[in-house]
């Protein structure tokens, strides 16, 4: 009788126990702040196929890039980013620390509009990054020739309407990037872009389908006086197995000292994915034309990339890539290799040719 007794009582606080953990699985989850912390990395040995001055093929192993992302979600709609960059100096490839993002955001309502301040994105970059999907092989063309920035201090709008139809962003800037001090400068720079997707494809993303794109941007540099003008018209078709993409950009650039200085900025680059959607395997391409005199004189360049990338994971890729660059005449400084700033080499060549092996991972 007693274990029977026993027995029962014994049930019946399981079916409690089990009661109580039900309910409280069922209850929602804490609606607090949260935080995650995430990285992305850039490595790459190159070899460069033309001789330096030394007689010898220069080639090193680099760390191009070194993202550290912190994300908050910090409610009623406020979130907030802070990025560290390190990166690998040109000049004697000693690593270095500085901020790439440190902005908050609010989007109280939940709508289309998110309000950004803080050392943010820039209009163009962090958006043609995600259409191109290989920043690990070097910077785009426009900011590969010094035109624009990926990020800079100031205060923007992010908008995306009817399920990304209409993808925007607005902003006024310092205008020295986040690289650089504006001290005593008093002007701003203001730019813009807004993508239009013209037809849909299997992806829905602010970059996917068939899509007409327009930047411009109005400012001054640091000192007061001059112009820092750009626009860049673009048509870029994305989606999960195939992108081409064709933009064309013009420069203006003066000081308060300096006559202006207009110059021209084309590409054509895209990748196309073996295996269909699943695949991991693709082959890219771009050809970039760099005009900075605008043909007032013979200084134009035109670079060639042509690689094979394999999606390991997800996460990690392998990029394998021929890039060149071939100048108008001989006489020209050899730009450094792909995914790095500083310096060109002291030799003088009509072409500067590399072979890389670039990685990029995130968590």
């Amino acid at each position: 009788m007693l274990n029977a007794r026993r027995l029962v009582l014994g049930t019946a606080l399981l079916a409690l126990l089990a009661g109580t953990a039900r309910a409280q699985s069922q209850q929602p989850a804490p609606s607090g702040p949260s935080i995650s912390v995430g990285a992305l990395s850039y490595f790459q040995y190159y070899y460069m196929l033309n001789k330096n001055v030394n007689g010898i093929n220069a080639n090193n192993f680099q760390l191009t890039r070194a993202y550290i992302n912190i994300l908050a979600k910090l409610g009623g709609g406020v979130s907030a980013r802070i990025t560290p960059d390190i990166y690998q100096l040109a000049s004697d490839s000693t690593l270095n620390y500085r901020l790439k993002y440190a902005y908050v955001g609010y989007n109280p309502s939940g709508g289309p509009l998110t309000w950004k301040f803080g050392v943010t994105q820039t209009p163009l970059l962090d958006w043609e990054e995600a259409l191109w999907d290989y920043r690990v092989q070097g910077t785009m063309p426009m900011e590969r020739n010094g035109y624009v920035s990926s990020s800079d201090l100031g205060a923007a709008v992010d908008g995306n309407f009817n399920h990304e139809k209409v993808d925007l962003q607005l902003g006024v800037y310092n205008g020295e990037t986040y690289a650089k001090s504006n001290t005593g400068d008093q002007g701003k720079d203001v730019m813009g872009r807004v993508s239009f997707r013209l037809m849909d494809t299997d992806n829905d993303s602010r970059v996917g389908g068939l899509r007409l794109t327009v930047y411009g941007q109005y400012g001054q540099p640091n000192g007061g006086g001059g112009a820092r003008d750009r626009f860049l018209g673009m048509v870029s078709y994305r989606s999960n197995t195939v992108l081409l993409a064709g933009e064309y950009g013009i420069t203006t650039d003066s000081t308060h000292t300096t006559a202006k200085k207009t110059g021209a900025v084309g590409s054509v680059y895209g990748w196309y994915q073996l295996g269909g959607k699943g695949g991991k395997l693709r082959v890219i391409g771009r050809v970039d034309r760099w005009d900075p005199s605008d043909k007032v004189s013979k200084d134009e360049q035109i670079r060639t990339i042509v690689g094979v990338a394999y999606h390991v994971t997800s996460n990690f890729r392998v990029l394998a890539d021929w890039d060149n660059v071939k100048f108008a005449s001989d006489g020209v400084a050899t730009p450094p290799p792909a995914g790095t700033a500083g310096p060109p080499s002291t030799a003088t060549k009509s072409t500067a040719s590399q072979a890389l092996l670039q990685l990029q991972f995130n968590f």
